[in-house]
């Protein structure tokens, strides 16, 4: 039986190389997060001397610390991300994330930045980023580093109970209630933007799809939606490293 230490810690790194795989988290910036089940604590994706990217995430780079970003563990090699206030803030007020992630994909951001509104033009493409589109996406207008609790909070404020936030200038905030949820959600939601943004290049306006329409896409539930896309990008990044 697969240790949960080990096995919570390698979803942590496998999902930073996923993100950073399919362009959600270019070079050293992103972060993706683990709550610990009945602790204040999290596993955090932490940098070292040795850092080479998050596509190179290795496991040792997921430390163990309290939401204010304190471990015992932490050693003298690795640092928490100076964005860590994202992720504990956010676990302090939602009971039920599992999972955070930051990161800056260059679409969404140009999208945030020109202010492309995210709507649902399209359907059975890909019916869970049509419904992040329905449920509609906030915005964090402002563009600093989230350095502090006090900066995290109007964030989390204008989240509210959405799992995604569109930080203009800046990034992507994702949560779900495991990693698996959150880093697909992540990739769904870059497919809604970066398709909007394609759509506003062709100088056309792309019309939302029909409410006819939506009501016959059906909820194919977390095990399609989740775990065998989870699968899916998991088999692709190991055969990526192969070659």
């Amino acid at each position: 039986m697969a240790d949960p230490v080990d096995e919570a810690r390698e979803k942590v790194a496998l999902s930073c190389r996923i993100l950073a795989m399919e362009g959600l988290a270019e070079g050293i910036l992103g972060h993706v997060s683990a709550r610990i089940p009945d602790r204040d604590e999290m596993w955090i994706r932490c940098r070292s001397q040795q850092e080479q990217g998050v596509r190179y995430t290795t496991v040792d780079a997921i430390r163990r610390v309290d939401f204010n970003g304190k471990g015992s563990l932490m050693g003298e090699q690795y640092e928490v991300p100076k964005e860590l206030a994202i992720h504990g803030e956010i676990y302090k007020k939602r009971s039920e994330v599992g999972c955070v992630i930051h990161a800056h994909p260059g679409e969404a951001l140009i999208c945030g930045i020109t202010d492309l509104e995210l709507r649902p033009i399209f359907g059975a493409f890909n019916i869970p980023a049509m419904r992040l589109a329905l449920a509609g996406v906030p915005v964090f207008p402002r563009s600093f580093l989230v350095t502090r609790p006090e900066l995290a909070a109007p964030m989390i404020d204008i989240m509210g109970e959405k799992q995604i936030c569109l930080m203009r200038g800046h990034g992507i905030t994702v949560t779900g209630k495991t990693v698996e949820e959150a880093t697909v959600r992540a990739l769904n939601f870059n497919i809604l933007a970066t398709t909007t943004l394609q759509v506003a290049l062709t100088g056309r306006k792309a019309p939302d799809i029909s409410p006819e329409d939506i009501a016959e896409l059906p909820n194919l539930g977390s095990t399609f939606n989740d775990l065998w896309v989870w699968r899916y990008y998991a088999r692709k990044v190991d055969q990526v490293d192969r070659r």
